[in-house]
């Protein structure tokens, strides 16, 4: 997620920088730094603001699950973290999905993946 991105979420979801540094356990220096590109955006605060994006939009409740969605054989849904605890409107959430018939192990390679998915483009 870069400064601009954060930025334009952060107004979505209607939040002052000190409210949103409130909401996501960082401070409001932070969150001034993010949206100023002087640093740049760890995985757990972009997490939390996909989160709240899908919160905030409502789109969870009327989702599908990925696995649905990605038409996942039997044995790859079986393998997958967001079938074991049932989160497939919440998969871009877990790390070690099965996406694309292999599990990420880093955060941003799994973004790469699940920017481009339409489970997660619901909530952007």
């Amino acid at each position: 997620m870069d400064s601009n991105e954060f930025a334009v979420f952060r107004k979505k979801l209607n939040k002052t920088q000190k409210q949103m540094g409130n909401l996501l356990g960082v401070s409001i220096k932070a969150i001034h730094s993010y949206e100023q590109g002087w640093r740049s955006v760890p995985p757990h605060v972009e997490r939390q603001v996909f989160f709240l994006m899908g919160r905030k939009r409502g789109v969870i409740k009327t989702q599908k699950p990925c696995w649905t969605v990605k038409k996942c054989p039997v044995k790859q849904k079986k393998e997958c973290p967001a079938w074991e605890f049932q989160a497939g409107k919440f998969c871009w959430f877990v790390n070690g999905t099965i996406c694309c018939g292999i599990a990420h192990e880093k955060w941003k390679d799994k973004m790469k993946i699940c920017r481009s998915c339409e489970v997660l483009a619901q909530i952007i």
